[in-house]
């Protein structure tokens, strides 16, 4: 099975949240895993798709987990 990569854009979409709030986690060591691409702050990121989910259902809470 191959790992699907997202964009900070995609990635955001798939979270929820804004691209500029996934950036701000980014550099305060909160949010998804992700991949650099190129060294330096201006370097590419990217988002496995599954750490992006991972780190959604780390956040459920609440609920008995069945669908209504």
């Amino acid at each position: 099975m191959s790992t699907k990569y997202l964009t900070t854009e995609q990635a955001a979409e798939l979270a929820g949240v804004r691209p500029k709030t996934l950036v701000m986690m980014r550099y305060e060591g909160r949010g998804p895993r992700y991949v650099k691409l190129s060294p330096g702050r201006s370097g590419r990121v990217r988002y496995p798709e599954a750490a992006v989910i991972a780190w959604l259902k780390a956040r459920e809470q609440g609920g008995d987990g069945e669908a209504a």
